[in-house]
């Protein structure tokens, strides 16, 4: 896991935003971008860099991209900060 990645990834709160969106399940891009007030492009930058940090990932069905959380970067940010904690539960 790259973390200068994943922090870029989520000190920007559109991108939080997008990945609370995902918490409930796979989305495609145009349902993600009715959630804000941006323009279909700079959504698209969000989630090349959600991509890039590994955060989401994307399935392609027919014409559709679907973007879904992936869990496994988001245990291994919790794991590693919760060593960082001391080992404590967060």
């Amino acid at each position: 896991m790259a973390l200068a990645d994943t922090f870029k990834a989520l000190s920007d709160p559109a991108r939080r935003e997008i990945l609370e969106l995902l918490k409930n399940g796979p989305l495609p891009a145009g349902e993600i971008a009715r959630n804000f007030d941006m323009t279909q492009a700079t959504v698209s930058y969000h989630l090349k860099i959600l991509r890039k940090a590994d955060l989401i990932r994307e399935k392609r069905d027919r014409n559709f991209i679907f973007y879904e959380l992936n869990m496994t970067i988001v245990e291994e940010l919790m794991a590693w900060l919760s060593e960082l904690k001391g080992g404590k539960s967060i």
